[in-house]
C-alpha cells in the first residue's frame, strides 16, 4: 500500500465521475483495471469490436492501463505478482479512438499522453487519461494487490490482458480530462512559443568573455 497522502479513486469510474475530474489532479487508484503493452493485442482487441464480439475479460467502461504486469503462473492462472511498468501510450494512437468509444472506456493510463483524436473520444465518452511515474516500476508495484486473471494466454504475458486489483496506485495525474483538455498539447503549444527566443538567443554571437568562460 502506498503511503502518499493523497486523494483516492475507486476505478472503475462512471462517465460523471470522469467528468468531475480537473486536469493536473493527483490521485492513488483503488480498484480493478486491465493492462498490457502488445500492440498485436490491442490491434486484436480493435478486431473484436468490429466484429461486434465482447472482449474475453470484462473491459466496458472499464479502466485500461498500457502496462506490463509479470507474475507467477499456478495451474495457467495468474499468481504472485513480480512488477508492473507502464509503457508509453502514444504508440498506439491508432487504435485507441476506437477502443475509447467502442468500449466505452473510462479511464486510460500509461506515459506519454496520446493523440488529439483520442482526446476527442475521451470527451465524447467521459474517459480520462492518468499519467503514470516513468521509472518508477517498483513504486506502482506497490500499489499492484493482485492479479485477478488473464486472458489470451496464447500471447507472452505482458501482452496478455491482466486484470489487476489496485490499492493505492500511484500516485497518477489527470494529464488529459473528459473535457478535452491536454497537458501535453499545453506543454507543446508553450514550447512552440518560446522557440524563436530559444533559436535567436542560440544564433546569438559569442562574446569574447562568454569564449573565455
Amino acid at each position: 500500500m502506498s503511503s502518499f497522502d493523497l486523494p483516492r479513486l475507486k476505478l472503475p469510474l462512471t462517465p460523471a465521475a470522469a467528468r468531475a475530474l480537473k486536469l493536473g489532479d493527483l490521485f492513488l487508484l483503488d480498484g480493478d483495471a486491465v493492462a498490457t503493452v502488445g500492440m498485436p493485442t490491442q490491434k486484436r482487441m480493435v478486431s473484436e469490436v468490429a466484429a461486434g464480439r465482447e472482449m474475453p475479460t470484462p473491459m466496458r467502461g472499464s479502466a485500461f492501463f498500457h502496462m506490463g504486469v509479470s507474475y507467477d503462473e499456478v495451474d495457467g492462472r495468474p499468481g504472485r505478482l513480480h512488477y508492473v511498468n507502464p509503457t508509453t501510450s502514444s504508440r498506439f494512437n491508432g487504435l485507441m479512438p476506437t477502443l475509447i468509444r467502442e468500449l466505452g472506456l473510462t479511464s486510460v493510463g500509461g506515459k506519454g499522453g496520446l493523440s488529439r483524436e483520442s482526446a476527442d473520444a475521451m470527451r465524447e465518452v467521459g474517459c480520462v487519461y492518468f499519467s503514470f511515474v516513468g521509472g518508477a516500476s517498483a513504486l506502482l508495484s506497490e500499489g499492484v494487490e493482485e492479479v485477478l486473471d488473464s486472458a489470451w494466454n496464447d500471447l507472452i504475458m505482458q501482452f496478455r490482458l491482466n486484470r489487476v486489483r489496485l490499492g493505492g496506485f500511484g500516485p497518477v495525474t489527470v494529464a488529459i480530462d473528459a473535457h478535452g483538455n491536454s497537458i501535453y498539447e499545453r506543454l507543446m503549444t508553450s514550447a512552440q512559443a518560446r522557440l524563436p527566443e530559444i533559436l535567436q538567443a542560440l544564433r546569438a554571437p559569442i562574446s569574447p568573455v562568454d569564449e573565455q568562460h
